[in-house]
């Protein structure tokens, strides 16, 4: 065995080199912080579905130990080498978004429902803005509370790995693997777009954003996901909204693993997203108050308190 990295959970992961010389990889879920059932079951469904996810080989739920196939040590970020590559590799990812929609069902996973949107986004009040920064909620934010729900829930419900960053997708022969879809839920078309596009990786301008929504559009009413009700202009503002609470929802999960879970550099990563936010939030114009509030305080506050804390 030899270690194979981690993620932000408390899996662990090894590389178990065989007699033959092939290699598989062992993951480790503490059974008592991970609970791997949901893992097992979406892999088999979605393999058998034709999906490029990895071959569950074994699993012992009881112990937190399962047994998957090796995709290698290349993640999609390490593809984006130069604009050309990282926009090819985008739009390969998009396709396989597509795919993901196209052959799952939605039916078996959890609902992403109001609920469920209304606690991720309360994340980045009581993380964010109470325990990390002491600030107060602005009187701004209900009101765009209630706005990104009602535009996630507005849209058709697909498969939604709710983790498709690129760091998620292993490139393993030619072919791009899903990793890490414990957490799928039946949700927003546009979610999975999102996390790919306002990932960790990439800031990409308002006309490039647009093109991709657009490409990605144009095979979804092709292939009927969404229908000719639905213009691309609707579908782009949806798409926009959702960023939105994508971006919150990762500024409270940031604040979370480093405050409760002792996780370290992701406070590094908040400006990033603090920018992903600004450019969502720019599209929704009528919620300029909340925005104003993010230039003139939120980032600031941001700023100031990742200083104060620099080594």
């Amino acid at each position: 065995l030899s270690a194979a990295g981690g993620d932000a959970s408390f899996r662990r992961y090894f590389r178990l080199t065989l007699p033959d010389g092939n290699t598989q990889i062992v993951m480790d879920a503490p059974p008592d912080q991970e609970d791997s059932t949901p893992f097992v079951a979406i892999g088999q469904r979605w393999h058998a579905a034709g999906l490029p996810v990895p071959a569950i080989h074994a699993s012992d739920l009881d112990a937190g130990f399962l047994l998957l196939d090796d995709l290698g040590d290349t993640p999609l970020q390490a593809t984006f080498t130069d604009p050309a590559r990282t926009e090819e590799h985008h739009h390969a990812a998009l396709s396989l978004i597509a795919e993901l929609q196209n052959r799952a069902n939605p039916a078996a996973l959890p609902a992403y429902d109001a609920a469920l949107l209304g606690r991720e986004l309360d994340l980045f009040p009581e993380w964010c803005l109470g325990r990390w920064l002491s600030l107060p909620v602005p009187d701004s934010w209900e009101a765009l509370r209630g706005t990104l729900i009602e535009r996630a829930l507005e849209q058709p419900v697909v498969s939604v790995h709710r983790d498709f960053d690129a760091m998620n997708l292993m490139l393993h022969q030619q072919t791009l693997y899903m990793i890490d879809f414990q957490d799928a839920v039946a949700g927003p078309l546009s979610y999975d777009v999102i996390s790919l596009l306002r990932g960790r990786y990439c800031r990409f301008s308002p006309d490039q954003f647009a093109t991709f929504v657009s490409t990605f559009y144009q095979q979804a009413r092709q292939e009927g996901r969404l229908t000719r009700s639905v213009s691309e202009a609707a579908f782009l503002a949806q798409c926009h909204a959702m960023a939105t609470q994508r971006s919150l929802k990762v500024l409270g999960i940031f604040c979370r693993l480093t405050l409760r879970d002792s996780k370290q550099g992701y406070l590094a990563r908040l400006p990033h997203f603090l920018t992903h936010l600004d450019d969502s939030l720019a599209a929704l114009p009528e919620h300029g108050d909340f925005a104003d509030w993010v230039r003139g305080v939120l980032r600031p506050a941001i700023l100031q308190r990742l200083e104060a804390s620099a080594p």
